[in-house]
């Protein structure tokens, strides 16, 4: 069984998908894992169960066809969202807090359906994403400049007092050299996503006065 936060993300990828249209099971097994791909995969044993306890929901319904339209063809089934459905995947595309630790990975997933909320919804998305990007620069940057403090304090205690400096860990210059490498490589990570997502703000910007321009255009 698919557990945890798995579950939603899975759920909000099958409903997002299925906003475009009807879709085989096998189609949404193959978009899933095209995305969360290339090591992780999604079977066929762990998608169906979940997609019938969404059905089950009232999430989405499912009918019987056959591929070719002909009696006795082998049937498949042919999933839609229902009403129900779509309320769930507008929460779910909303939700900003349900599952943080994760919401990097998430967030690039939700801006592939940014098409199906509105404008407004998107600016508050992203505004987030921002302040999301920000607070883990601040931090990778926060932790860096404590570990150098810390690093030099030790050095000089050890210096000065070796007795009073026997009950903490000192670093090596390589090992410091290693971890600030690591600090300093997720912060540039960090700085990226939030290029990115500036990027992205001012891309809906753009888009929301050019359509205020042609609507003013057309009174």
């Amino acid at each position: 069984m698919v557990a945890g936060k798995e579950v939603e993300l899975y759920e909000f990828i099958i409903l997002a998908q299925l906003m475009y249209g009807p879709a085989h099971g096998y189609l949404i097994a193959k978009i899933i894992n095209d995305m969360i791909g290339p090591y992780a995969r999604l079977s066929y044993g762990r998608l169906y169960p979940l997609m019938a306890k969404m059905e089950q929901n009232g999430l989405i319904a499912a009918e019987s066809k056959a591929p070719g339209g002909q009696k006795g063809d082998r049937q498949m089934r042919v999933y839609t969202i229902t009403d129900a459905g779509r309320i769930r995947f507008h929460h779910l595309m909303s939700d900003t807090t349900s599952s943080p630790g994760d919401y990097q990975k998430l967030f690039t997933y939700k801006t592939c359906y940014f098409a199906f909320i509105t404008p407004v919804e998107r600016l508050r998305l992203i505004d987030h994403y921002i302040n999301y990007c920000q607070a883990h620069v601040f931090h990778q940057q926060t932790e860096a400049e404590d570990l150098v403090r810390q690093v030099a304090e030790v050095e000089e205690l050890a210096r000065e007092a070796p007795q009073l400096a026997h009950g903490f860990p000192r670093l090596d210059a390589n090992s410091v050299e290693y971890i600030v490498s690591t600090m300093q490589h997720t912060i540039d990570q960090w700085q990226f996503e939030l290029d990115w997502a500036r990027s992205l703000r001012e891309r809906e910007a753009a888009n929301a006065t050019r359509a205020g321009a042609e609507a003013a255009s057309q009174r």
